[in-house]
């Protein structure tokens, strides 16, 4: 990519900015960004926490325990995304966590994979991953065979209503690993939100609260958004 994908621009924030701000939209628990040991990051969102992938280059699953570990004792499961989905939607996050229910891992399989950066976790699970990764398994699948795990096939995901409604194509699931990839998901429609002005109700497209060129703020809400607030379709805003 020609840059760490966690600092690529996302029509004016980085991308780790505004996947950190959309997980944020969908939980009301701690953020924790888990890193490569000394990796400089952009901006975060205030409050996000910030931890050392333990093993490096050994594959996600450290990364995952360290992540559910920092949380632990404060939630019951944690969402896990990866940095390069620019257009996850708080409504699919919403969902795969709902969708858990007693399982040990949430997993969605669609367009042919499962996607383990898409999915929800017990946090419990992180002394289920220390074991593995002390033992030199880095890989996802390592744990699956070895907890419950529900997996959620593409028609489960979309027959939840506001779900289908708000991201009927999955683009959620989008991720970026070319330069035209990238492209690609800049170049999709932006989102379409309500904006309140004076009585007048338009619709209009940013994927960033700057982007729209005046103070907004979510209707109902108190005091005007920053710059990089991730918006997204089916939001209602006001001007401030």
């Amino acid at each position: 990519m020609g840059t760490a994908k966690a600092s690529l621009d996302w029509h004016g924030a980085a991308l780790l900015t505004r996947t950190v701000a959309v997980l944020g939209r969908a939980v009301d628990g701690p953020l924790v960004v888990v890193r490569a040991a000394g990796q400089e990051l952009p901006e975060l969102p205030p409050g996000t926490e910030v931890v050392d992938d333990p093993v490096p280059g050994l594959g996600p699953l450290p990364a995952i325990g360290a992540g559910l570990a920092a949380v632990a004792g404060r939630a019951q499961a944690a969402f896990v995304a990866s940095v390069d989905l620019p257009l996850l939607h708080p409504a699919f996050v919403a969902r795969v966590l709902d969708l858990r229910g007693e399982h040990d891992v949430a997993l969605p399989e669609a367009f042919g994979h499962h996607q383990p950066l898409a999915a929800a976790y017990a946090t419990a699970l992180a002394p289920v991953i220390d074991g593995l990764t002390a033992s030199g398994q880095g890989r996802p699948p390592s744990l699956f065979d070895r907890v419950a795990v529900r997996r959620i096939g593409e028609q489960t995901l979309r027959s939840d209503p506001v779900l289908a409604r708000l991201d009927p194509d999955l683009a959620s699931l989008t991720n970026v690993n070319t330069p035209a990839e990238l492209a690609a998901a800049r170049a999709r429609p932006l989102p379409a939100v309500r904006l309140v002005e004076g009585g007048v109700i338009r619709t209009v497209r940013a994927r960033t609260a700057g982007e729209l060129g005046r103070p907004v703020a979510v209707a109902g809400g108190t005091g005007p958004l920053p710059p990089w607030f991730p918006l997204v379709t089916g939001d209602e805003l006001e001007g401030v």
